[in-house]
C-alpha cells in the first residue's frame, strides 16, 4: 500500500464558492478516491485562504469583525465541500495559529534567499501581486481580470530570489520531475520562467495590516506566496515534523489562472527549503457559459449550489467529470446539463439499474458474490489523470450492457418458461454491472453505493428511480 498526498488550491474566502472551485475539488476528489480503490492510504487536503487585503476591506465594508468574516467564510466553503461529497481528510485555514507559526519558521529557514529592497512598480489590489512593466504595457494598464487599473506603488519590502533556482526549475519541468498536465502548458511556464522577476514576499504593515508578522521585522507582513503556498506543508506539520511519508505530493490540483505561482513560485519556496518538488501539478481549464467566461457583470454566472439543490451531487459531478475536458476550458449550458441529465444519467444508467432490479426481482434471481478489478484500459486513463476520457470509457460499457439486454432479451425467456438460460442470462448481466460499478465509484459515489445496495443479497427495485427524469 502506497502512500499517497493530494491537495487543491485553497480559495480567498472574500467570496462565496463558485463553480471553478467545484471543479477543482471534484478532480482531486475523482483521483483520491481512485487511488483508494486501487489500495493506495490517501491523504487528501482542502482549506480557505484567509489573509489579505481584500478580506480586511471586505469586513470593513461589511461593519464585522475581520475574525468573524473570515470564521463565517470558511464554514461557508467547508459545507460547500461537504456538498460536494468530497473525501478530504485535512482541512486548514490559513489563520490557525498553528499554520501562522510554522509559516514563520519557513520564512526562516528560507533567509538565505530573502533579500530587503525598496521597489517601485505596478500592483494589483485584486490579484494582489505587483506586475511587471511588459505586464502593464500588454494590458494596457488595467488588469485583464478584475478590470481596474493598475496602481503605481513604492514601498520596501522582502524578497525570494527567483534567480537561485531557475536553472533547477527548468531543469526538473523538461526533465518530468515535476510533471506538468496538460503537456501544452509546460511550454507556457517555461517562457513565463525565463521572464520570472524575484518576487516580493511581504508588505508594509502601513499596506497590509491583516497578514501574518515577519519574524524579526515589526514593520512587515508576509505576503500571499509565502503564507497561502506553505499550507500544503504545514497541514502536515513541516517544519516541526518529517513529513517524507506524504512529501513530495502525489498531485497539486489547481486553475490554469493560478498555475504559474504553483510552478514557479512555489517550487523555489520548495528548494529553498531543501525539499522536494511536487510529483505532479494538474491544471484544469475554466468554464464557460454559452462560450463565455462567467462574470457578474454579465450575468452569465453558473451557481453550483442551484445544480446541486435541482439535480442531485451525482448529477453534478457527472456533467463536470464527463462533460467537462480535465484540461481544456469547456461550456456549460442548462440545456446541455438537462439533455445529459435525462439522455444518459437517467436513460442509460438509472434504466438499466431499473430494468435489471425489476427483472431479477421478478423471476428470483440472486447474485453470485465476486472479485471486482479495475481494467488495464482504465487505470492506464486515470494514472494519467484523463479522468473524462476514463469516464467516457465506463459509459461505454454502461451503453453496451444496455444493448446486451435489448439483444438477449431476458423479459422472452422468461416468457417462454427457458428458466436456466433466464438466470444465466440476468445472472451474467448484472455481474457486468457491478464489475462496471467498481469503476463508477471515483465519479459518482453515492450512486455507486446505492447500485452495490440494490443488487446485494435479495434484489429489490429502486421505489424511485436513482435519476427521475426532470
Amino acid at each position: 500500500m502506497a502512500k499517497k498526498y493530494i491537495t487543491t488550491a485553497i480559495p480567498y474566502v472574500n467570496g462565496v464558492p463558485h463553480i471553478g472551485h467545484a471543479v477543482d475539488y471534484c478532480l482531486a476528489d475523482t483521483y483520491a478516491r481512485y487511488l483508494r480503490l486501487v489500495g493506495d492510504d490517501v491523504k487528501f487536503q482542502a482549506g480557505t485562504d484567509e489573509h489579505g487585503n481584500k478580506i480586511f476591506q471586505k469586513a470593513n465594508e461589511l461593519g464585522v469583525l475581520v475574525e468573524e468574516y473570515v470564521d463565517a467564510n470558511s464554514k461557508k466553503f467547508k459545507d460547500f465541500i461537504a456538498k460536494l461529497n468530497v473525501s478530504y481528510t485535512d482541512f486548514i485555514r490559513t489563520t490557525d495559529a498553528s499554520h501562522e507559526e510554522l509559516c514563520q519558521k519557513i520564512w526562516q529557514k528560507l533567509l538565505g534567499h530573502i533579500y530587503s529592497a525598496k521597489y517601485e512598480g505596478w500592483y494589483c489590489t485584486g490579484c494582489e501581486r505587483f506586475v511587471t512593466d511588459k505586464e502593464y504595457e500588454e494590458n494596457h494598464g488595467t488588469c485583464p481580470d478584475h478590470q481596474k487599473p493598475y496602481e503605481k506603488l513604492e514601498e520596501e519590502n522582502y524578497y525570494l530570489r527567483i534567480s537561485d533556482f531557475k536553472n533547477r526549475i527548468r531543469e526538473a519541468i523538461l526533465a518530468d520531475e515535476m510533471l506538468i498536465l496538460p503537456e501544452f502548458r509546460k511550454k507556457e511556464i517555461l517562457k513565463l520562467l525565463e521572464e520570472s522577476p524575484d518576487v516580493s514576499i511581504s508588505r508594509p504593515k502601513t499596506q497590509l495590516t491583516w497578514g501574518v508578522p515577519v519574524p524579526g521585522d515589526d514593520s512587515q507582513v508576509m505576503y500571499v506566496w509565502i503564507d497561502a503556498l506553505s499550507n500544503y506543508i504545514t497541514v502536515l506539520g513541516y517544519p516541526d515534523q518529517n513529513i517524507s511519508e506524504w512529501w513530495p505530493a502525489a498531485a497539486q490540483f489547481v486553475g490554469k489562472d493560478i498555475l504559474r505561482f504553483h510552478a514557479i513560485i512555489w517550487p523555489a519556496m520548495l528548494l529553498g527549503l531543501g525539499l522536494p518538488l511536487p510529483k505532479v501539478l494538474v491544471s484544469h481549464g475554466m468554464i464557460l457559459a454559452n462560450g463565455q467566461k462567467m462574470s457578474k457583470s454579465i450575468g452569465n454566472v453558473v451557481d453550483p449550489m442551484e445544480v446541486i439543490d435541482k439535480h442531485g451531487i451525482d448529477a453534478f459531478r457527472y456533467y463536470f467529470l464527463r462533460h467537462v475536458d480535465t484540461f481544456a476550458d469547456s461550456d456549460f449550458t442548462w440545456e446541455k446539463f438537462e439533455d445529459a441529465y435525462n439522455n444518459e444519467l437517467a436513460n442509460d444508467l438509472g434504466n438499466l439499474v431499473q430494468r435489471l432490479a425489476t427483472l431479477a426481482a421478478k423471476n428470483n434471481v440472486g447474485v453470485e458474490e465476486g472479485e471486482f478489478a479495475v481494467s488495464d484500459e482504465y487505470k492506464k486513463l486515470m494514472d494519467a489523470f484523463e479522468f473524462s476520457r476514463a469516464f467516457d470509457l465506463v459509459w461505454e460499457k454502461v451503453q453496451g450492457l444496455n444493448r446486451r439486454i435489448d439483444e438477449e432479451k431476458p423479459w422472452a425467456l422468461a416468457k417462454n418458461g427457458e428458466t436456466e438460460k433466464l438466470q444465466k442470462c440476468l445472472g451474467g448481466l448484472i455481474k457486468d454491472l457491478l464489475q462496471v460499478n467498481v469503476e463508477i465509484i471515483p465519479f459518482l459515489p453515492k450512486t455507486s453505493e446505492r447500485i452495490a445496495e440494490i443488487f446485494a443479497g435479495k434484489i429489490e427495485p429502486p421505489k424511485i428511480p436513482l435519476f427521475p427524469k426532470q
